[in-house]
C-alpha cells in the first residue's frame, strides 16, 4: 500500500522570541525540519514527503536545502490560514488516490520510527493510527465557577502526531467546513462519524515551540551520539 506522510509547519513560531521561525532553527547542526524529514525517510524512502510551509518561506526553505546539502525529496506546499487548512492542502497534493498518510507536525523530530510505522500499521488495519501518551501527573478538571474536581489520570491521554489515516477516508473528512472544535486531525476523522483507533506514543517526541524546548531537543540528539 502507497504511502504518504505531511509535514505541517504553516506556523511563525511566535512563543521562540526570536525572528526565524522555529521549524528553521537548527539543532544538532541543522533544520529541525530536516531531522523530521530524515526520520520518515529512514522508516520507508518510498514514503511520498510532503512539507507544508507558509508561501513567503520557500525562498529561505530553498536557500537552507541547499546550504546544508539536503537530498531527501520531497514536495513543497504552500500552508493555510489555519492549521485545518493546512493540513488540507497537504493532503490535496498527494499525487495518488489510494494508500496511507501520516499527518505529523513538523517540529516534532524526536517521534520514534517505530511508532510511525504501528501508526501506518493500525490505520490500514482500522482506518486510523493516533499516537498517544499516557499522563504522569496528577489531573483537575476546572469549572466556570472557580472550582476544581480531581480526575482519573488513567482514563485520559495526551494526544501526538503522527494521526494516520486511510487516505480517502481523511481526504472526505477534510472537506468539510472548518469548526473550532476540530483541535487535530482525528477531530477532524471523528467528525465522520468514525471512531479513531490509539497506538503507544513515545514521551520524547515533543513539539518543539519555546527556547526551553530547544535546550531539550539538543539534550536527547546527544543521547544519540
Amino acid at each position: 500500500m502507497r504511502k504518504a506522510a505531511v509535514l505541517v509547519a504553516g506556523g511563525k513560531g511566535t512563543r521562540m522570541g526570536g525572528p526565524i521561525s522555529k521549524q528553521y532553527l537548527p539543532i544538532g547542526g541543522k533544520p529541525i525540519l530536516m531531522h523530521t524529514l530524515e526520520v520518515f525517510y529512514k522508516v520507508d524512502p518510498e514514503t511520498e514527503l510532503i512539507l507544508v510551509i507558509p508561501e513567503l518561506d520557500f525562498d529561505y526553505w530553498n536557500e537552507l536545502v541547499e546550504t546544508f546539502g539536503f537530498k531527501i525529496l520531497h514536495q513543497v506546499v504552500a500552508g493555510g490560514n489555519s492549521r485545518f487548512q493546512s493540513v488540507k492542502n497537504g493532503l490535496n497534493a498527494i499525487t495518488f488516490q489510494e494508500g496511507l498518510v501520516a499527518i505529523h507536525d513538523g517540529v516534532r523530530p524526536f517521534v520514534k520510527p517505530s511508532v510511525i510505522e504501528s501508526s501506518f500499521e493500525e490505520a490500514e488495519r482500522s482506518g486510523s493510527g493516533i499516537a498517544v501518551i499516557s499522563l504522569k501527573d496528577s489531573i483537575r478538571k476546572l469549572t466556570d465557577d472557580g472550582k476544581s474536581f480531581y480526575q482519573e489520570r488513567q482514563y485520559f491521554r495526551l494526544v501526538q502526531t503522527p494521526q494516520t489515516f486511510q487516505l480517502e477516508k481523511i481526504r472526505k473528512a477534510f472537506r468539510v467546513t472548518e469548526i473550532p472544535q476540530f483541535t487535530d486531525d482525528a477531530t477532524v476523522y471523528e467528525h465522520q462519524g468514525w471512531q479513531v483507533s490509539l497506538i503507544p506514543g513515545n514521551p520524547e517526541n515533543i513539539k518543539i515551540t519555546t527556547p526551553e524546548d530547544m535546550d531539550y531537543a539538543e539534550f536527547l540528539l546527544s543521547l544519540k551520539k
